[in-house]
């Protein structure tokens, strides 16, 4: 509500010049800001008008709309499709000019080759023309390379802005609807798959942008290669070409096992997390039950099965970059030996312009044209899910009434009938009729599940009516069951839009009991709210919530159960002071629970199972002889457990203290021991120590080399690792001498046919087995150790992820309790969930290609040194421009890549909020409101991505410049020292020269990658380094029939949670003998729960525990805790069967579990249960109340009963 942030600065790409638009220089401010300090939001430009939410978004929606309309013309359903290739075609089709002329270039580069190595074969001292001819190719080499370099990374700046335009424009559509979808909507689809269409079905609109122009660009590009190369090498290319095309359904196959693995992977991972989750919130319950092995070995087992998927689509990813690699080698070969075999002689110009055109043809056709087509299918879908969700259900639009005199706002029901569902037989509300005016107060009561929160929404208009009559006159406004904050501060949560005026804002505080709090809150009321109102208690929220009702000031008041969060004390405040003081002028219905304050109403309605059973003031009622105690007692049973799970923010037996703590007792406060609370007698009921949680640290910096050796070592030993390295460099030393060899041949090929020509006499033949067959076994073994390499790397680099893995869940299993106090369990669960999926997938794919490209661009450099050692003195330099630039773009390219993700979850937290909020948005008319903030959330993340697209950019085009002065010198350092060089030498250094521009900024950028997800693996092994607490075995084990008596001493024993914190127990010596049962009273914070974890040893005390004339610390932490049973404040229960619940490890028989059942009273229920000891519990037990969930607890500590203490 509040503006997001100050005036951003303005966009210096739409003022730059032609030049500086081609080499993006207007980013040079930004960079230099960069590399002196870290960037924050405020350093981002503006978002160019035509990139805006706002603009973008409605022109597609008129598109859309436009489209729907002519589709209910022609009676065809409407198709998204056409809409977006209506609104983008044109300028999505200008973009395809770059790619265009760019693919010319390539075409033609290899021609200019061809004719530069002619002029050497053909290399005459004293021809000068030759010479300036042999100039003007090695300047139309350069300038076609410097062109390659700009046009490329111009297209691809556009394509991807095209993609974004398209991803916002959808957003805001996507947005727009869940603004308006009504119930049945809402019923079919869910916020996760909501959130899911704007996470990971627009995105697809960002990649299938980048290739779509190969579609046609592919085919045309391959017809004019087979024209060129038949005009080279004759009909032999074919031969060549035909393996291309052998090649693509090759790879298209390897995708689909590809993704066929990765879906079977995603779901063990997914199992694995859960149980993760399940591991870290239950860490208590696990580690006091000595039960870390049982569920080490379910971690295990589901790992296990996830990594055997992982190394297989590994090994297929390493075939399939390996024959990517090993392809040109392969189509080189057939075509040179179809050419030979043909009785052709072999010749440099040929044979490397030749491998020039393949080089050039290569990547379009092997990779990005089957690309093109499988981000095109997936796309496909993505469009259908969007257009599915666009076509749903919309609630009918709000006519807004003409302003009201106050006295003539009135709610008039008549004979209302209502479904939310029209599969159940039963409607919602039927035959209900009332009518509210003016300083009427109407509460509604009856059971729970009767449909009074219906009645609202019918009035609302977000339950529509089947027959009946609802007219409203006036303005709505409402709260919700449920109250509903928004991220923000609270003033902004109350205001919600509206102009402050002190006086009000004062008298609405006052009335709604706000006041006290937000003296006793840091910052007041403009403290920040996190998410879903996370920091406020129950209490709190709700009266956030009617009070910004209250400040609305509007005509007509629907209250739905304000009062069921807050204690009796101030629920009788907010009666009184505001639904009866500041709003009794207005028409109010009331939902409620609360008897006592129907004698207030003026007018009564009971609801059951949605009809109205009775209706009149409180003495009509009592009078009919309406009992209500028996209507309210049938809702006891079950709203009862309700009601506790509503209103306790704190799970498990919160201490009731005098309304002011009850309601404030923060929960924020995760209970896992109310001992965290210390509570400072008297005056200030609010001093909650809170427990912190440690920020996360962030490593800043490079990551050193002592990660990288960590990271191999893990993966192998020494000498695999030595065997890898030996792969790699034979790998290229063959890749590299086949082509050499090709160029000996070449060379030798000419020398014959020049003394033939000197001598005339008898034509001398080169001894074609030799040169074939050695050309042949170059050929094999670069394929072989190709192969082998790719497999040994995946290998080695997976195996690290899992050893990784396991060490980092037994450090975790091993550690102290204190670690998961002061780390919030998403911190620690990321590291398993995306840290371990870079481990597994990400890294060891970016890895092979880094090392791949590094090693052949090294390749490229040592064959042009070789051949014009020269060379070496202008590639110093240019090294040292490229490490200063890659430093300095690093600095930079961190910082924005940060940005972009901190600014893309306001758009989907955004989102999820709205949803949860949705009938307070429309009951208070603010869409709007809403509509814009997600824009200004979209267009802030657009800043980010734009600069993330363009900084990417800027770096390459600067690579690619480096990479252009290169092959100019090589070229022209060919001519200039002209004399002895041969054409074969001379074309193998241009031809690997040509295909450093793509390759080497791909490497860098790689490169970059590495290091961005090495710091995945440096999280991973921080928390494999973890302290872990004492062993869980000793030598010492005592007798195996102890504890027999079960007394207890402590002996002079202190007690904190970590040697940083405050002593919780002081010098505290006390006896329990045998069979006593011993009650242990004190306030909250006192330490009654930091005992039994003393006892426990969770934290190692300091003094001595005696348990039977055994000193605790003296015995593994296994054997002690497994001869005691807990049963802890709140109840933890894992997924999965109940008796997995009761009885983990199957160590009982059943008529044991059913009498443990029977001894806590849960028999019944469980014996209800359609499978009952096999029912499935939900995540976290959810599907059993509060209430019961510790029974269940109960009964599993009953099962370990053994004749020891109990607590």
């Amino acid at each position: 509500m509040e503006p997001l942030r100050k005036e951003a600065r303005d966009n210096p790409s739409a003022s730059a010049n032609l030049l500086s638009k081609i080499f993006f220089c207007w980013l040079n401010p930004l960079f230099r800001i960069g590399y002196k300090r870290k960037l924050e939001e405020d350093d981002m430009y503006k978002v160019l008008p035509e990139d805006a939410s706002n603009r973008l978004g409605e022109e597609l929606q008129w598109y859309w709309n436009q489209e729907v309309q002519q589709a209910a013309k022609e009676m065809r359903p409407p198709k998204l499709t056409t809409v977006l290739v209506h609104c983008y075609w044109r300028s999505y089709s200008l973009i395809g000019i770059y790619i265009f002329i760019e693919e010319v270039i390539k075409v033609i580069q290899p021609v200019l080759l061809g004719k530069l190595i002619e002029y050497f074969e053909s290399y005459d001292p004293i021809n000068t023309v030759a010479v300036y001819e042999a100039y003007s190719y090695a300047v139309g080499i350069s300038l076609s390379t410097i062109g390659l370099a700009v046009l490329h990374h111009l297209y691809f700046y556009h394509v991807q802005r095209a993609g974004m335009k398209i991803r916002v424009a959808m957003c805001h559509m996507i947005y727009r609807k869940a603004l308006c979808l009504n119930s049945t909507a809402l019923a079919k689809t869910t916020t996760g798959q909501i959130v899911n269409l704007l996470s990971n079905d627009v995105n697809k609109f960002d990649e299938v942008t980048l290739y779509l122009h190969f579609l046609w660009i592919g085919p045309l590009q391959a017809a004019t290669v087979i024209l060129l190369l038949m005009y080279a090498i004759g009909p032999s290319c074919l031969a060549g070409m035909a393996v291309f095309f052998i090649l693509m359904p090759i790879q298209t196959m390897f995708g689909r096992l590809f993704s066929r693995l990765r879906a079977e992977t995603a779901v063990l991972t997914d199992e694995r997390i859960r149980t993760m989750n399940e591991v870290i919130s239950g860490i208590r319950v696990i580690k006091m039950y000595g039960w870390e092995k049982p569920f080490a070995a379910l971690v295990d087992e589901v790992r296990r099965l996830e990594i055997s998927k992982i190394m297989k689509s590994s090994y297929l990813r390493g075939l399939n970059m390996a024959s990517f690699f090993v392809a040109s080698k392969i189509i080189i070969f057939i075509t040179v030996c179809v050419y030979v075999l043909n009785g052709n002689k072999l010749s440099a110009s040929r044979v490397f312009m030749a491998v020039s055109l393949y080089g050039a043809v290569r990547l379009t056709i092997t990779l990005f044209f089957p690309f093109a087509i499988e981000k095109v299918s997936e796309s496909l879908i993505s469009i259908r899910r969007i257009k599915n969700f666009l076509l749903l259900d919309e609630v009918a639009p709000q006519h807004l009434g003409l302003p009201v005199a106050e006295e003539d706002c009135m709610v008039e029901i008549q004979d209302l009938l209502c479904y939310w569902d029209k599969m159940l037989e039963a409607p919602t509300l039927q035959n209900v009729s009332f009518t509210v005016r003016p300083e009427q107060l109407l509460a509604v009561i009856g059971p729970v599940g009767a449909g009074k929160s219906s009645l609202l929404s019918a009035i609302l208009g977000e339950l529509s009516q089947e027959s009946g009559v609802v007219k409203v006159k006036g303005e709505l406004t409402y709260t919700s069951q449920q109250p509903w904050i928004l991220p923000g501060t609270i003033r902004s949560n109350i205001l919600f839009g509206k102009e402050l005026n002190h006086q009000k804002y004062d008298r609405v505080l006052r009335a709604c009991a706000l006041k006290r709090d937000m003296d006793l809150l840091p910052g007041g009321d403009l403290m920040m709210v996190g998410d879903r109102g996370s920091n406020l208690s129950g209490g709190q929220k709700a009266r956030v919530s009617l009070a910004r009702a209250v400040y609305q000031d509007a005509d007509i008041y629907l209250l739905d159960d304000p009062l069921s969060a807050v204690d009796a004390e101030v629920g009788r405040h907010l009666f009184e002071e505001c639904i009866c003081g500041l709003l009794r002028k207005k028409p109010r219905i009331l939902v409620t629970h609360q008897l006592q304050y129907l004698k207030a109403a003026d007018q009564i309605i009971v609801l059951k199972e949605g009809q109205m059973v009775a209706q009149g003031t409180y003495n009509d009622l009592q009078s009919s002889g309406l009992d209500f105690t028996s209507l309210l007692k049938e809702e006891e049973g079950q709203g009862e457990e309700e009601d506790r799970q509503g209103m306790t923010p704190i799970p498990g037996n919160v201490p009731r203290f005098p309304h002011t703590l009850s309601d404030n007792s923060m929960s924020s406060m995760s209970s896992l021991s109310s001992s965290r609370c210390s509570l400072i007698e008297g005056a200030e009921p609010l001093a909650v120590v809170m427990q912190p949680t440690e920020e996360e640290r962030r490593l800043e910096g490079n990551i050193g080399l002592r990660m990288y050796v960590k990271y191999f070592m893990a993966g192998g030993n020494f000498l695999v690792l030595l065997v890898l390295i030996l792969l790699n460099a034979l790998a290229h030393v063959t890749f590299v001498l086949q082509d050499w060899w090709l160029a000996c041949w070449a060379s030798e090929q000419k020398h014959i046919n020049v003394t033939e020509h000197l001598n005339g006499s008898f034509p001398q033949q080169l001894d074609l087995d030799l040169y074939l067959g050695v050309y042949a076994g170059l050929t094999a073994t670069s394929v072989v150790f190709g192969f082998l390499r790719s497999l040994l790397f995946f290998n080695i680099l997976v195996s690290s992820a899992q050893t990784l893995h396991n060490s980092m869940f037994n450090a975790i299993l091993r550690t102290p309790v204190h670690f998961f106090d002061i780390n919030p369990i998403g911190r620690i669960l990321n590291r398993f969930s995306k840290d371990i999926g870079y481990l597994d997938s990400l890294l060891p794919w970016t890895f092979v290609d880094f090392i791949q490209v590094f090693l052949q661009v090294i390749g490229v450099i040592a064959v042009a040194a070789i051949i014009i050692p020269w060379i070496l003195i202008p590639v110093v330099p240019l090294l040292a421009v490229f490490l200063f630039l890659r430093r300095y773009f690093l600095q930079t390219s961190r910082d924005i890549k940060r940005l972009e993700s901190t600014t893309r979850s306001p758009v989907f937290s955004h989102l999820s909020s709205s949803l949860q909020g949705l009938s307070t948005i429309r009951a208070f008319k603010v869409q709007q409101k809403f509509q814009q903030m997600f824009d200004e959330y979209q267009d802030l993340h657009s800043e980010a991505w734009f600069l993330f697209l363009t900084t990417s950019r800027w770096f390459a085009v600067r690579l690619d410049g480096i990479c252009s002065i290169f092959v100019t010198i090589t070229a022209f350092g060919c001519l200039y020292l002209r004399d002895g060089l041969e054409p074969g030498a001379v074309g193998l250094a241009l031809s690997y020269a040509v295909t450093l521009t793509g390759m080497f900024q791909w490497g860098v950028r790689q490169s970059a990658e590495i290091e961005n997800m090495m710091t995945s693996v440096e999280r991973v092994v921080e928390y494999a380094e973890l302290e872990s607490e004492a062993p869980w075995e000793t030598d010492k084990q005592p007798p195996h029939d102890w504890p027999k008596t079960g007394s207890i001493t402590f002996d002079r024993v202190n007690y904190s949670y970590s040697a940083s914190e405050p002593l919780v127990l002081k010098n505290l010596t006390v006896v329990f003998t045998s069979r006593e049962k011993v009650g242990i009273v004190g306030r909250t914070g006192a330490g009654k729960s930091s005992l039994i974890s003393a006892l426990f040893r969770l934290a190692e005390p300091d003094g001595r525990i005696w348990i039977d004339g055994f000193q605790t610390s003296a015995i593994g932490l296994h054997t002690l805790r497994q001869k005691m049973s807990i049963i802890p404040q709140d109840p933890v229960l894992f997924t999965g069967t109940m008796r997995k619940n009761l009885d983990p490890f199957s160590q009982h028989t059943d008529e044991d579990l059913w009498n443990a059942l029977q001894e806590v009273q849960m028999k019944a229920v469980v014996e209800e249960l359609p499978n009952k000891l096999e029912t499935v519990l939900t995540e976290s037990g959810s599907n059993f109340s509060m209430g019961q969930r510790q029974l269940v607890c109960l009964a599993r500590a009953i099962l370990r009963r053994k004749p020891h203490p109990h607590y």
